[in-house]
């Protein structure tokens, strides 16, 4: 029973990081497609593959996930990391339909605390809040600041540039900065996966705390990522690429270039699992306030924001809820 529940957890871990794939494939291409530097089919193939290599770039965000929450060991622990993934798979279907692009890693980690709280497992708080509710305040204010000022300085520097001339060079330049926004995407996001199924593996029994994470584990995430990345986000492609800001060449490159600096500083000197989501949003949206603040359409910002406020208590309420009804069924 504990082996199949197990297998079960893993099965629905990897569903999550193909959902986080083409809810998030956005966050890597959209800027990319939006100013014609890439064709849509052509950065997907590239930001899966991105996806894939970015995976087996590290551990330590993954660390982190696993350890958010202490569950009993046995079927109850297995359950309610169950329940925290359903969570976090029915907020990010929720934000898919509707083409808001969420944070899959705060709906993950929200799950899982919503969870543990129904369960009366053992919360680390300090965590929580150190690395994941702080980074996801911060996160954005800088990736919005950095936005600005590196897009000043775009300006400033190609400012007796052609403008046609200057726009195909960093259409150019935007197959750099869409890699790099997606190696990042998948050092970040995969390894929030991997964390999960270690946190299952522990609780029943079949890891020490003390391993590393197995290869099987690293492989099927980043498989698992890249598949769903393949497969596309279309809708929240569009409110990332057009609807918040029509891009150029040099916005895109600046925005793409901030983000991927955010995320693998984060992964690396923080260990936090930051949101690709926010980061990149957050960076379109500085670099195009440079144009003028009015040239960024708020009004899908706001949405935005209350998707992003929502996201970990809504994700950890559903998570609740499956909880509860897990208990019906497994006493």
């Amino acid at each position: 029973m504990e082996l199949a529940i197990i297998i079960a957890v893993v099965v629905v871990a990897l569903v999550f990081d193909y959902t986080n794939g083409f809810h998030d494939a956005a966050n890597a291409i959209a800027t990319s497609v939006s100013t014609r530097a890439l064709t849509p089919r052509v950065a997907l193939a590239m930001a899966a593959v991105m996806n894939f290599v970015g995976a087996f770039l590290g551990q330590k965000v993954a660390q982190t996930v696993s350890d958010t929450i202490s569950p009993p060991t046995g079927t109850h622990g297995l359950t309610i990391v169950m329940a925290g993934l359903l969570g976090a798979i029915t907020w990010n279907m929720i934000t898919w339909y509707y083409g808001l692009p969420s944070s899959s890693s705060h709906a993950l980690i929200g799950g899982l605390v919503g969870s543990a709280i129904a369960s009366g497992t053992i919360v680390h708080w300090s965590t929580v809040i150190d690395k994941v509710v702080i980074p996801m305040i911060l996160s954005p204010l800088a990736a919005f600041a950095l936005g600005f000022a590196a897009m000043l300085a775009v300006m400033w520097i190609f400012r007796g540039v052609n403008p046609g001339r200057a726009n195909r060079g960093f259409r150019i330049a935007q197959t750099v900065s869409a890699a790099a926004m997606a190696l990042g995407h998948g050092l970040q996001d995969a390894q929030k996966t991997m964390g999960v199924i270690f946190l299952a593996l522990l609780t029943g029994g079949y890891v020490a705390e003390s391993d590393g994470l197995p290869l099987w584990v690293i492989i099927a995430a980043a498989t698992a990522i890249s598949l769903g990345t393949w497969s596309g986000g279309w809708r929240i492609m569009r409110t990332l690429g057009r609807r918040i800001i029509h891009l150029d060449p040099p916005r895109g490159f600046a925005a793409e270039s901030v983000a991927a600096s955010v995320l693998y500083t984060t992964a690396y000197v923080w260990e936090a699992p930051i949101s690709t989501t926010h980061t990149i949003t957050s960076a379109v949206m500085g670099v195009g306030a440079t144009k003028r603040f009015s040239a960024v359409r708020w009004g899908v910002a706001r949405s935005i924001l209350t998707a992003w406020v929502l996201t970990f208590p809504m994700a950890g309420l559903v998570a609740a809820l499956c909880y509860a009804v897990a208990q019906v069924f497994l006493p």
